[in-house]
């Protein structure tokens, strides 16, 4: 078992490397495409692109690897089924649960690789890239035409809430600078306490802003009651101040997040951002999928290893290594389609986040069952 073990993960290895080297080259190819418009515009130059792309290609080699896993599993043993090779390991006595341990623990190795890139290498070159980009262009972060939006708490002294804050920020820069930021200030009943302005907000770490060219307006309380107080004008009350502190559980990768896919955002920053979003009672579902596809997309090369071995099982008159392998691009793009499907369907229908994310998983599973039953019985 372990001479067989060594050529069925020396062959698979580098069929799957191969695959994924192709499907790189494509995407790469295709996004040169893309981004060719965007060459000459402010200082974004065709090394800026190439640079752009090459920091893309973690974050489809995340998203490629099942498919190319099971690809590259199919040549290999669709080249075996048709030279006899694994009629000839049948018959020495290799099981179908042999053949299959063999290439989980093959599959484990893919695993591990999704994960890396999945949770430590595609964030951090996607983010580069967009900095990349920006400071090329000389461009900034917005999503409104009003900025961005966002809710925070007011805390006191001892961590208790007294209050919700609205942040609205004009652009956020590349450094993490924010300008024309606007903060609305609610008590605990929901009533305008304050309404305060700075030119830019720089973060110190450690919960803190530097908030710089501050105005700040106060409102009491009795400015909303026209019977207790008719002048409203006279509880309002404007000061200015060159720089303000401001406490805020806000902080740049947070705000950071909202310009960002969540695909393409590891499953801590997703839990992290997830729990700001409840903590500010706001909608979480989105993110909640993307966190869970983030845990079980890596083990999706189990499945689609396990929906290449009956392929094994089929000799060359069930038809010629070339449509096995167009058989198996059509089941990943599938699988990459009903997952992403999946995905808005769940999220539209409310369905449990986690549901949400393993059923394609297991709906291939379940296909590859079937397919080894089927092949065992014929």
């Amino acid at each position: 078992m372990t001479v067989l073990q060594k050529y069925f993960g020396k062959e698979i290895l580098r069929a799957v490397l191969f695959v994924l080297l192709a499907f790189l080259a494509l995407f790469a190819f295709f996004d040169l495409i893309n981004e060719l418009p965007a060459v000459g515009r402010g200082g974004y130059q065709i090394q800026h692109a190439f640079f752009y792309i090459a920091l893309g290609l973690p974050g489809y080699t995340y998203e490629l690897m099942p498919i190319a896993a099971l690809i590259g599993s199919i040549y290999v043993l669709a080249q075996m089924a048709s030279n006899s090779e694994f009629t000839i390991m049948r018959v020495s006595g290799l099981s179908t649960r042999q053949a299959g341990f063999m290439l989980a623990k093959i599959g484990l190795i893919f695993v591990l690789i999704t994960f890396l890139f999945g949770e430590v290498i595609s964030p951090l070159t996607a983010e580069r890239a967009e900095r990349l980009k920006q400071q090329a262009q000389g461009t900034s972060s917005k999503e409104f035409r009003s900025g961005l939006w966002t809710k925070d708490q007011i805390r006191d002294d001892s961590g208790a809430m007294i209050g919700s804050r609205f942040v609205n920020v004009g652009e956020l820069l590349p450094n993490g600078r924010l300008k024309d930021v606007k903060l609305y200030e609610f008590d605990s009943e929901l009533r305008l306490t304050s309404m305060v302005t700075a030119s830019t907000a720089d973060f110190q770490g450690d919960r803190r802003w530097l908030l710089s060219d501050v105005a700040t307006t106060r409102f009491a309380l009795t400015v909303f009651n026209l019977a207790v107080l008719p002048d409203a004008t006279s509880g309002i009350a404007t000061t200015t101040a060159p720089t303000r502190e401001l406490m805020s559980d806000i902080t740049p990768d947070i705000l950071s997040v909202t310009f960002a896919d969540p695909d393409r955002m590891s499953a801590f920053d997703l839990a992290t951002y997830t729990r700001h979003l409840a903590e500010n009672r706001q909608v979480t579902e989105r993110y909640d999928i993307a966190f869970w596809k983030k845990i079980i997309y890596p083990f999706a090369v189990f499945v689609m290893m396990a929906l290449a071995l009956p392929f094994a099982y089929l000799h060359a008159r069930s038809g010629g290594v070339s449509l096995k392998i167009f058989m198996g691009i059509m089941i990943g793009v599938s699988f990459k389609l009903i997952n992403s499907l999946f995905s808005h369907v769940g999220l539209l229908n409310t369905w449990p986040p986690l549901a949400t994310a393993i059923a394609p998983s297991l709906l291939f599973l379940a296909g590859a069952v079937v397919a080894l039953w089927w092949v065992e019985r014929h």
